[in-house]
């Protein structure tokens, strides 16, 4: 029987269907897939137009490269001061109020006049206040799906989240060629406001996750959300979890982050990097849909460890200076196995308690945003001194290594931190 909203429950999807099909049958998740497409589509709108006006009026390339990188450092300072916003007040509340918030700070920039230094301080702004949002949207989409169709909706969200950001920077370009760019901003104030308006309009009013008020709660957030951050990394569990979410991606960017280079070591020029930049984005994207469509929810539990170590097991072969179409299929291949994503979406679920859900959330992707980029920076460094296939072999033997060490623990029937064996998500 269908259950009110008024219980905090996902209204039950009529019939049997599972998979992407049973995801997006639920009215409510529709509406946050749809608020999260406008989101990014206004937040890459705003980088490319920010960095196009930074530079006409400095000149200055730095100061343009960080309005795009002001938009994810301050993810971390939001999920460690911020977070707990997402466990003690209503979700709704929480997502409409963020991206209402950040709307009104893209209008800001759209003000004539308004100098650089403000414009760059009101980008960090809005990404302090993203890791509440998705914090929030995290914790909210274990109440709207049931347990066994959590790992596929966030898989949806993050390929309409990839797909956005693409059509995102030939959005902002187009709009760029067809208006002001204070006009561009304040176009995507209205997508930001747009995507307010729909969680607020077409999501139902849950209670708080955990009352301000309530015993052990804290009494301002400040406190709550580093007591969060303190709680989650104190569970061993959850602990090796988010590590996996983070270290991983952090060394599988490697190959982007390195695709000059490594072009031309093979001679290649601006195409060959656009092939190895985009390669490991349409593996991924692929490697999700066939693990959500054809595999149950035991079997990806199963194949998490091999589709992980499939991801870096193309790496070694850089070593040997393969050629352009074999460096492309290797790293389209191998980024089959992120579809190993979906199984850890399941278990970083299960090993988060409840009263911390939204805080947890919003540390994952914000540390996964904070450590990429570490990533990024870490495989430059190292091919300041090395070759850059010798550096993605470097990154392939050390994700191998992460998988092993962290990764096997949690396969079916091995006990996990001392704790109970690991149970397949429901």
């Amino acid at each position: 029987m269908p259950t009110s909203a008024a219980d905090g429950r996902s209204p039950a999807v009529s019939g049997p269907r599972q998979g992407y099909a049973g995801v997006l049958a639920v009215p409510e998740f529709r509406v946050l897939f749809a608020a999260e497409v406008l989101s990014i589509l206004a937040q890459v709108a705003v980088q490319v137009t920010l960095s196009v006006l930074v530079f006409q009026r400095t000149g200055s390339p730095l100061l343009s490269a960080l309005a795009f990188a002001l938009g994810f450092l301050p993810h971390l300072l939001g999920a460690s001061l911020l977070s707990a916003a997402a466990d003690r007040f209503p979700a709704r509340r929480v997502m409409a109020a963020s991206q209402g918030a950040v709307g009104a700070v893209m209008a800001c920039m759209a003000l004539p006049g308004t100098p650089i230094p403000a414009m760059l301080a009101l980008l960090a702004v809005t990404g302090a206040i993203a890791p509440v949002y998705s914090g929030s949207r995290s914790a909210a989409l274990a109440d709207v799906l049931p347990a066994g169709l959590f790992p596929l909706g966030r898989s949806l969200l993050r390929m309409a989240a990839q797909t956005a950001q693409i059509a995102g920077f030939s959005f902002g370009g187009t709009l760029l060629l067809l208006v002001r760019p204070s006009t561009a901003l304040l176009v995507a104030a209205a997508l930001m406001a747009a995507s307010a308006a729909l969680i607020g309009l077409g999501t139902p009013a849950r209670p708080a996750r955990r009352a301000a008020g309530a015993a052990g709660a804290g009494g301002r957030l400040l406190g709550d959300s580093l007591a969060g951050v303190r709680e989650a990394f104190a569970l061993p569990r959850l602990r090796a979890v988010l590590l996996l979410v983070w270290i991983l991606p952090a060394l599988a960017v490697w190959p982007e982050a390195l695709a000059a280079p490594l072009a031309d070591g093979m001679g290649g020029g601006p195409v060959l990097v656009g092939l190895l930049l985009t390669a490991a984005p349409v593996g991924t994207v692929a490697g999700e849909l066939l693990a959500g469509a054809l595999l149950t929810a035991e079997r990806r539990r199963r194949w998490m460890v091999p589709a992980a170590l499939a991801v870096f097991a193309p790496f070694p072969l850089f070593l040997a200076g393969p050629g352009p179409a074999v460096a492309v299929a290797a790293l389209a291949l191998g980024a089959l196995g992120f579809g190993y994503t979906l199984a850890l979406d399941a278990l970083l679920l299960e090993a988060t308690p409840e009263a911390l859900r939204g805080r947890v959330f919003a540390i994952s992707s914000a540390g996964m945003m904070i450590t990429q980029g570490l990533g990024f920076a870490a495989a430059g460094a190292f091919a300041e001194f090395a070759p850059p296939g010798a550096a993605v072999a470097a990154a392939g033997a050390g994700g191998i290594a992460v998988v092993l060490g962290l990764g096997l623990r949690f396969l079916p029937g091995r006990a996990a931190g001392g704790g109970p064996s690991a149970r397949p998500p429901s």
